[in-house]
């Protein structure tokens, strides 16, 4: 009796606010700009119509990328809530949105910290006085592994049997995954993965255990240092031979391919991807910003951040394929690559052909790291906050957060060990393809869109601000409660 007497006499804590919009500009930046912008959107980029990719890229982004993503913020902000809460005060019958939006947030956190413990993982065998993905002298190399980095060898891929395999490839799937056969043969547990997966669980509590008030100086760090990582990959990309090939690769635009419908519907998935719409992590972190905060001028400069970001990663990832190809005699074609097998063997090889390769594999995995943490805990920071708005009473207590947050990891944890097993990768992939997928994303943006548009309509009174002065406050109040007396 004394205990509970005990907790229930805590005082609850203020749900708090960044400390500056300096602290909101770098979160949101920190979780927009991902691994998404630098291993996928160059990728998508040359496969879609180079240069003319851009053409839908940009209409998918003025029309659809913007907007949504002023709305999530706004309604963050307007309501001070989380992505769940927002909806009670907004719109009860949508209040599902919010829901499925946490859902799928859920699933990503799970399959985002996979990659970043792969890369921590590269990170540590960085440090060898010889990348281990650099030859074919190691114990789980097979003899039809083929060196790219000695020079006295033949180096034409196409003069290579069919079966062969890069060192980088063999080291990635024997060697890091130790991969089966299917998914049906899970096999045992990575150990080494397993303790990098740990690592990465705990530096990301720690990130966000003490709510707004840790997250906002931790991304002060992991949003802006990236950056420079960038920076030097790109200088470094673009001093290379054969970095002018690839990057007219790139940027080259094959007009034709803008009639294909498949080109504009990556166009649009990259789109919500990157923006981060639809989950509600922007309502999130919208929510903690004062009242009168200009998110209009807020949206649109970390839009225009999201973007720019996403065409520069483009020429510091294929100046370096291109000088890949130049070294091997191949058409960039075929060392082009999207997704894990950019970050983990089309990049790797390329390093180690350079020199200095300690360094520039050092560089690369401390950016995607960095990349994907902010990420990863600014989504973990969604969820925990959505959470805490339904039930404030209980977990805004002193203390109750902090072990809410460790519960949270813990069941992440339990539930993805399967994905550090040899048949992992598998179920990764499920994850990846359905659980998280961009139609998922995007008919919650479509749903989110009607129901707001339903609640509010159009009318010139509601084209004033709520971002910047207020304006429209009564209107939205009347129109939220016809909506809960069932009269809209």
């Amino acid at each position: 009796m004394k205990k509970e007497r005990e907790t229930a006499e805590r005082p609850l804590e203020e749900r708090g606010q960044w400390g500056s919009k300096v602290e909101f500009l770098m979160a949101v930046a920190g979780n927009v700009v991902g691994l998404g912008n630098v291993w996928r959107f160059p990728y998508l980029c040359y496969k879609n119509g180079g240069g003319a990719f851009l053409v839908p890229y940009l209409l998918f982004a003025v029309t659809c990328g913007i907007p949504l993503f002023l709305l999530e913020t706004a309604m963050g902000q307007y309501t001070q809530e989380g992505s769940i809460t927002c909806w009670r005060k907004l719109c009860p019958l949508a209040e599902g949105i919010g829901y499925a939006g946490q859902l799928i947030q859920f699933y990503s956190c799970m399959c985002y910290i996979i990659i970043l413990a792969w890369a921590l993982f590269y990170l540590y065998f960085s440090f060898s006085s010889q990348l281990p993905w650099a030859s074919c002298s190691n114990t789980w190399n097979s003899d039809h592994c083929v060196d790219f980095s000695n020079r006295n060898l033949t180096t034409n891929w196409t003069q290579q049997p069919n079966n062969s395999s890069s060192a980088a490839t063999e080291f990635w799937e024997k060697r890091v995954l130790l991969i089966s056969g299917g998914i049906e043969e899970v096999g045992s547990v990575r150990w080494e993965v397993l303790l990098c997966l740990i690592i990465m669980w705990v530096i990301c509590y720690f990130c966000i255990w003490k709510g707004v008030k840790s997250t906002g100086k931790v991304v002060y760090f992991t949003a802006t240092f990236p950056y420079l990582m960038l920076l030097v990959l790109l200088i470094r990309g673009l001093t290379l031979p054969g970095a002018l090939q690839g990057v007219v690769f790139y940027l080259y635009p094959d007009s034709t391919r803008l009639a294909d419908p498949l080109v504009w519907m990556e166009a649009a998935s990259q789109i919500f991807f990157s923006y981060s719409v639809g989950v509600g992590t922007l309502n999130v972190l919208g929510s903690y910003n004062t009242y009168n905060n200009n998110c209009y001028k807020d949206c649109l400069w970390l839009c225009l951040l999201n973007s720019r970001t996403s065409v520069v990663a483009g020429f510091a990832v294929f100046s370096v394929l291109g000088f890949m190809a130049h070294e091997q005699g191949v058409a960039i074609e075929e060392v082009a690559e999207s997704g894990p097998g950019l970050a983990f063997i089309g990049y790797p090889q390329a390093v180690a052909m350079m020199p200095l390769p300690q360094l520039w594999a050092v560089c690369f995995f401390i950016m995607i790291i960095l990349l994907g943490l902010d990420t990863q805990f600014v989504g973990m920071e969604g969820v925990i906050t959505s959470v805490t708005d339904m039930f404030p009473t209980v977990l805004r207590r002193a203390g109750h957060r902090e072990i809410f947050l460790l519960l949270f990891c813990l069941s992440c944890f339990i539930l993805q060990l399967v994905m550090v097993t040899q048949g992992g990768m598998y179920v990764f992939q499920l994850f990846d393809y359905y659980a998280c997928n961009g139609a998922c994303v995007f008919f919650l943006c479509v749903f989110k869109v009607l129901a707001m548009g339903w609640l509010f309509g159009f009318s010139e009174s509601y084209s004033g601000s709520v971002c910047t002065r207020g304006q429209g406050v009564e209107q939205t109040k009347e129109s939220g409660q016809r909506v809960r007396n069932g009269q809209h």
